[in-house]
Protein backbone atom coordinates (compact mmCIF):
# COMPACT_ATOMS: atom_id res chain seq x y z
CA UNK A 1 0.00 0.00 0.00
CA UNK A 2 0.88 3.54 -0.39
CA UNK A 3 0.11 7.17 0.59
CA UNK A 4 -0.23 9.90 -1.50
CA UNK A 5 -0.30 13.73 -0.18
CA UNK A 6 -1.41 16.46 -2.84
CA UNK A 7 -1.66 20.44 -2.19
CA UNK A 8 -2.23 23.09 -4.31
CA UNK A 9 -3.18 27.18 -4.36
CA UNK A 10 -4.03 29.49 -7.17
CA UNK A 11 -4.74 33.27 -7.33
CA UNK A 12 -8.06 34.26 -8.51
CA UNK A 13 -8.07 36.57 -11.41
CA UNK A 14 -10.71 38.25 -13.86
CA UNK A 15 -11.80 36.82 -17.41
CA UNK A 16 -11.03 33.01 -16.57
CA UNK A 17 -13.66 30.33 -16.03
CA UNK A 18 -13.30 28.36 -12.64
CA UNK A 19 -12.62 24.92 -12.90
CA UNK A 20 -12.88 22.39 -10.15
CA UNK A 21 -12.74 18.39 -10.67
CA UNK A 22 -13.20 18.90 -14.07
CA UNK A 23 -16.17 21.26 -14.08
CA UNK A 24 -16.64 24.60 -14.83
CA UNK A 25 -18.41 25.96 -11.67
CA UNK A 26 -20.14 29.47 -12.21
CA UNK A 27 -18.17 32.22 -10.74
CA UNK A 28 -17.38 35.61 -12.00
CA UNK A 29 -13.64 34.69 -11.19
CA UNK A 30 -11.72 31.68 -11.91
CA UNK A 31 -7.99 30.47 -11.20
CA UNK A 32 -4.61 31.97 -12.76
CA UNK A 33 -2.45 29.45 -13.98
CA UNK A 34 -0.39 27.79 -17.01
CA UNK A 35 -3.06 25.21 -17.75
CA UNK A 36 -6.81 25.49 -16.64
CA UNK A 37 -5.41 26.21 -13.24
CA UNK A 38 -7.97 23.59 -11.95
CA UNK A 39 -6.25 23.68 -8.26
CA UNK A 40 -8.38 20.65 -6.49
CA UNK A 41 -7.09 17.98 -9.57
CA UNK A 42 -3.61 19.83 -9.38
CA UNK A 43 -3.29 18.36 -5.78
CA UNK A 44 -5.14 15.14 -6.86
CA UNK A 45 -2.02 15.01 -9.69
CA UNK A 46 0.32 15.31 -7.02
CA UNK A 47 -1.35 13.00 -3.78
CA UNK A 48 -1.04 10.00 -7.01
CA UNK A 49 2.63 10.87 -8.28
CA UNK A 50 3.58 11.37 -4.54
CA UNK A 51 2.08 7.49 -3.53
CA UNK A 52 4.17 5.98 -6.56
CA UNK A 53 7.10 8.10 -5.76
CA UNK A 54 7.53 10.07 -9.21
CA UNK A 55 7.76 13.16 -8.10
CA UNK A 56 5.08 16.46 -8.51
CA UNK A 57 2.56 17.80 -11.03
CA UNK A 58 5.21 20.61 -11.94
CA UNK A 59 7.98 18.31 -12.89
CA UNK A 60 6.03 16.15 -14.88
CA UNK A 61 4.20 19.08 -16.69
CA UNK A 62 6.37 22.00 -16.61
CA UNK A 63 4.71 25.31 -16.69
CA UNK A 64 7.94 25.92 -18.97
CA UNK A 65 6.60 23.61 -21.88
CA UNK A 66 4.26 25.50 -24.11
CA UNK A 67 2.77 22.86 -24.99
CA UNK A 68 0.41 22.61 -21.30
CA UNK A 69 -0.49 26.07 -21.93
CA UNK A 70 -4.41 26.04 -21.20
CA UNK A 71 -4.69 22.60 -20.97
CA UNK A 72 -7.35 20.65 -18.86
CA UNK A 73 -6.12 19.27 -16.08
CA UNK A 74 -8.00 16.12 -16.31
CA UNK A 75 -6.15 15.19 -19.70
CA UNK A 76 -3.29 15.40 -16.96
CA UNK A 77 -5.02 13.45 -14.49
CA UNK A 78 -5.74 10.87 -16.94
CA UNK A 79 -1.99 10.55 -18.11
CA UNK A 80 -0.99 10.32 -14.02
CA UNK A 81 -3.88 7.53 -14.10
CA UNK A 82 -2.06 5.47 -16.48
CA UNK A 83 1.43 6.40 -15.14
CA UNK A 84 0.05 4.88 -11.53
CA UNK A 85 -1.57 1.94 -13.82
CA UNK A 86 2.07 1.07 -15.76
CA UNK A 87 3.75 0.82 -11.63
CA UNK A 88 0.93 -1.88 -10.83
CA UNK A 89 -1.26 0.38 -8.90
CA UNK A 90 -5.30 1.18 -8.07
CA UNK A 91 -6.79 3.66 -6.22
CA UNK A 92 -8.59 2.44 -2.90
CA UNK A 93 -9.36 5.54 -2.12
CA UNK A 94 -9.08 9.53 -2.43
CA UNK A 95 -10.28 12.16 0.10
CA UNK A 96 -9.86 15.57 -1.21
CA UNK A 97 -10.85 19.53 0.03
CA UNK A 98 -11.38 22.86 -1.31
CA UNK A 99 -10.77 25.97 0.83
CA UNK A 100 -12.61 28.86 -0.52
CA UNK A 101 -14.45 31.55 0.57
CA UNK A 102 -16.78 31.47 -2.54
CA UNK A 103 -18.65 30.77 -4.30
CA UNK A 104 -20.74 28.10 -2.34
CA UNK A 105 -19.12 24.76 -3.81
CA UNK A 106 -21.57 22.29 -2.18
CA UNK A 107 -24.05 22.20 -4.94
CA UNK A 108 -21.05 21.40 -7.50
CA UNK A 109 -19.46 18.36 -5.04
CA UNK A 110 -21.79 15.76 -6.45
CA UNK A 111 -20.60 16.34 -10.30
CA UNK A 112 -17.33 16.91 -9.38
CA UNK A 113 -17.18 13.96 -7.52
CA UNK A 114 -18.58 11.86 -10.12
CA UNK A 115 -16.03 12.94 -12.70
CA UNK A 116 -13.33 12.79 -10.93
CA UNK A 117 -14.45 8.80 -10.27
CA UNK A 118 -14.44 8.15 -13.71
CA UNK A 119 -11.20 9.84 -14.87
CA UNK A 120 -9.83 7.96 -11.70
CA UNK A 121 -11.38 4.88 -13.31
CA UNK A 122 -13.05 4.09 -9.27
CA UNK A 123 -16.31 3.86 -7.53
CA UNK A 124 -17.53 7.02 -6.73
CA UNK A 125 -17.56 5.88 -3.05
CA UNK A 126 -13.58 5.62 -3.37
CA UNK A 127 -13.48 9.35 -4.36
CA UNK A 128 -14.56 11.38 -1.58
CA UNK A 129 -14.55 15.92 -1.86
CA UNK A 130 -15.27 18.28 1.20
CA UNK A 131 -15.47 22.33 1.09
CA UNK A 132 -14.53 24.64 3.40
CA UNK A 133 -14.83 28.37 3.92
CA UNK A 134 -11.58 30.35 4.29
CA UNK A 135 -13.73 31.94 7.58
CA UNK A 136 -12.08 35.31 6.33
CA UNK A 137 -8.47 34.81 6.80
CA UNK A 138 -5.73 35.30 5.04
CA UNK A 139 -6.22 35.38 0.78
CA UNK A 140 -8.90 33.03 0.70
CA UNK A 141 -10.87 34.56 3.08
CA UNK A 142 -10.46 37.49 1.18
CA UNK A 143 -11.74 35.97 -2.04
CA UNK A 144 -7.99 36.35 -3.59
CA UNK A 145 -7.14 32.74 -4.03
CA UNK A 146 -8.64 28.59 -3.44
CA UNK A 147 -6.79 26.16 -2.47
CA UNK A 148 -6.60 22.45 -2.22
CA UNK A 149 -5.67 18.97 -0.36
CA UNK A 150 -5.85 15.75 -1.01
CA UNK A 151 -4.80 12.68 0.17
CA UNK A 152 -4.98 8.76 -1.45
CA UNK A 153 -4.50 5.41 -0.50
CA UNK A 154 -3.22 2.84 -3.58
CA UNK A 155 -2.29 -0.39 -3.37
CA UNK A 156 -0.82 -2.88 -5.84
CA UNK A 157 -3.22 -3.98 -8.49
CA UNK A 158 -2.17 -7.39 -7.76
CA UNK A 159 -2.12 -8.89 -4.04
CA UNK A 160 1.92 -10.09 -3.31
CA UNK A 161 2.35 -12.69 -1.03
CA UNK A 162 3.87 -11.85 2.29
CA UNK A 163 7.19 -13.35 3.07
Amino acid sequence: MRVGLGYDIHPLTENRPLILGGIDVPHHKGLAGHSDADALTHAICDALLGAIGEGDIGSRFPSSDASFKNISSIVLLQEVVTVVKSKGYRLINLDAVIIAQAPRLGPHLAKMRAHLARVLEADEDRVNLKAKSGEGVDAIGREEAIATHAVCLLETAEPQPRP
